[in-house]
């Protein structure tokens, strides 16, 4: 008989796909975890041991495949799935990471009535060449600005505003970064230099 289990599960902005089934001819029990359809790992069992069993039937194999699958599944509710696989592959997983922006020059931004950011564009710590960066830079009482910039090879863009260092007391900075269809947004506060 074969059996197995699908589900799809959301853990922050990222949906897992997990495939439980038995192979009967090795004797195991095998989940795999999928994102964007490539494995970053998997949890096997063995049931050899059991198969001599006569009692081992069937009906306790799928009962012991669904146990594996519900732990696979709260363990990326939780936050904790590397717990559970059995190799996972670092590289897999790092693939699965948030987008991320980085502010490279937060200690010296403002010269020359302009205001400039050196930002990092990420994907699971390898830069996100060709990412779409927009800003959008409030301050009381005035309109927001809005700025454009693509990543360069290295995942680096620069964004420059003109606007008075007086300004940048009360103001924010949201930068919005587009990636391959993933999306991440980060808010920065400036401040006026001391």
């Amino acid at each position: 008989m074969i059996f197995g289990f699908n589900t799809d599960v959301k853990h922050g902005d990222t949906i897992y796909h997990v495939q439980s089934e038995a192979h009967e001819g090795e004797l195991l029990l095998q989940s795999q975890v999928f994102v964007r359809g490539r494995c970053i790992g998997k949890k096997a069992t063995s049931y050899a041991a059991k198969a001599a069993e006569a009692q081992f039937g069937d009906a306790q194999k799928e009962q012991q495949l669904r146990e594996q699958h519900r732990l696979v599944l709260d363990a990326i509710r939780e936050g904790k799935l590397d717990n559970v696989l059995d190799h996972p592959e670092a590289e897999a997983l790092a693939a699965v990471k948030e987008l991320d922006v980085q502010w490279l020059s937060a200690e010296s931004v403002h010269a020359d009535r302009n205001l400039t950011m050196q930002l990092r564009v990420t994907e699971g710590g390898a830069a996100a060449a060709g990412a779409r960066l927009t800003s959008r830079f409030t301050r009381p009482g005035s309109s927001p600005i809005y700025n454009q910039a693509v990543a360069d090879s290295n995942g680096a863009a620069e964004i420059k505003i003109e606007v008075e260092e007086a300004a940048l007391a009360d103001s924010s900075l949201l930068v919005q970064a587009n990636y391959q269809g993933r999306t991440t947004t980060k808010k920065f506060s400036l401040r006026k230099a001391d």
